[in-house]
């Protein structure tokens, strides 16, 4: 079967994956927070990668899919740039106002007036609500005993990564507009080719992780199996075979493990996202958690190494997890989900201000 006949419907496992990855980072980050070092991590040394940077990767190959599918199905840039914009930034407002205002006054070890008067706290707050540059990791006096010092949310460092490739996405595909009947041709085109150029130099290079080539790639990597999705057989040889290559590379040397993993991760990622079925698929009924997994672990984990000093890798999982887990189901039933209900009112508000400002150009020619 190919991937095509599996799109249509919402019968998949993306929730699942997401949530599983998200929790990888969690998982990944508890050995830097607790004891000050990511080397205790076990994939590290054995794999040259750690399971949160392979869980950052799975989240940039479904989100390339995901969005590609996105501004295909509605090939409207407004409509795409609002459903980005309300899937990301409330819940991420919230957060950031809750770990300056609330998190940040309580673990300062300066005064209270005195942190409120800083205005490093504000550019933190700025930098994380626009994501368009660099965000800030530290707030004044915040964590500065804690075995991994001062910084507030480090898991925020790849959502301005993802930004630039929705805003390159969208700029593709504007800039397309001009060929109009080769449009969608062009457009799928340059998804292929990104993946495939930015493939080939991150295989030459080795770019590991955290390298903007190797997001770059995993994201269009995805989108390119979107636009190829009627070619792409999902085959149960295949996977196997892409697996078990996968599991033989690493047990090799990390050289040969990068190569084997950049040629299947997506293929691999793809076959479980659509062909496992059965009881799994009751995950999809509970709700998308993962991005309030991603962005409030983090914080969640510092408050913790700050409460419990000397706690234990296995301590700060569990705690963390079950902290982390509640947050994030109250900010996608009570901000996520419903700001994406706003979608549409949103997107007809902005094309009466476009369609405005088009007849005050043309008034202006004539």
């Amino acid at each position: 079967m190919k991937i095509s006949n599996y799109t249509q419907g919402r019968e998949n496992n993306y929730n699942l994956i997401r949530i599983i990855a998200a929790l990888a980072v969690l998982i990944t980050h508890s050995y830097a927070l607790s004891i000050g070092t990511g080397e205790a991590e076990p994939f590290r040394k054995s794999l040259g990668m750690t399971m949160g940077s392979i869980a950052v990767d799975i989240f940039f190959i479904t989100s390339g899919f995901l969005v590609t599918a996105s501004i295909l199905s509605r090939q409207s840039a407004i409509e795409f740039m609002w459903a980005r914009i309300l899937r990301i930034l409330p819940a991420l407002t919230v957060m950031l106002i809750l770990t300056v205002f609330v998190l940040g006054i309580f673990f300062t070890s300066l005064n209270p007036l005195a942190y409120l008067a800083d205005v490093s706290i504000y550019i933190y707050l700025a930098k994380g609500i626009s994501l368009l540059f660099n965000v800030s990791y530290n707030l004044p006096g915040v964590f500065e005993g804690n075995p991994y010092k001062y910084v507030v949310n480090g898991s925020l460092w790849s959502l301005p990564y993802e930004i630039k490739m929705y805003l390159m996405l969208v700029v593709v595909w504007i800039s397309l507009k001009i060929v109009k009947g080769m449009r969608l041709k062009l457009f799928e085109l340059s998804m292929v080719l990104a993946a495939l150029s930015s493939g080939i130099f991150v295989l030459v290079h080795h770019s590991g992780e955290g390298h903007f080539s190797r997001l770059f790639f995993m994201f269009f990597s995805g989108a390119s199996f979107y636009v190829l999705q009627k070619s792409i057989t999902l085959s149960h040889i295949a996977f196997w075979v892409s697996l078990i290559t996968l599991l033989i590379a690493a047990n090799l040397n990390e050289k040969t493990f990068f190569i084997v993993y950049t040629l299947t991760i997506t293929y691999i990622l793809f076959y479980i996202a659509y062909i496992p079925a059965g009881f799994i698929r009751q995950y999809n009924q509970l709700g998308d958690y993962s991005y309030g997994v991603y962005i409030y672990a983090f914080p969640v984990q510092q408050s913790i190494a700050a409460l419990i000093p000397g706690v234990s890798v296995l301590v700060m999982i569990l705690i963390s997890a079950i902290i982390t887990l509640i947050l994030s189901i109250f900010s996608w039933h009570l901000i996520e989900k419903p700001a994406l209900k706003h979608k549409n009112l949103y997107i007809g508000h902005t094309r009466k201000i476009v369609n405005f400002g088009q007849a005050l150009y043309r008034n202006k020619q004539y």
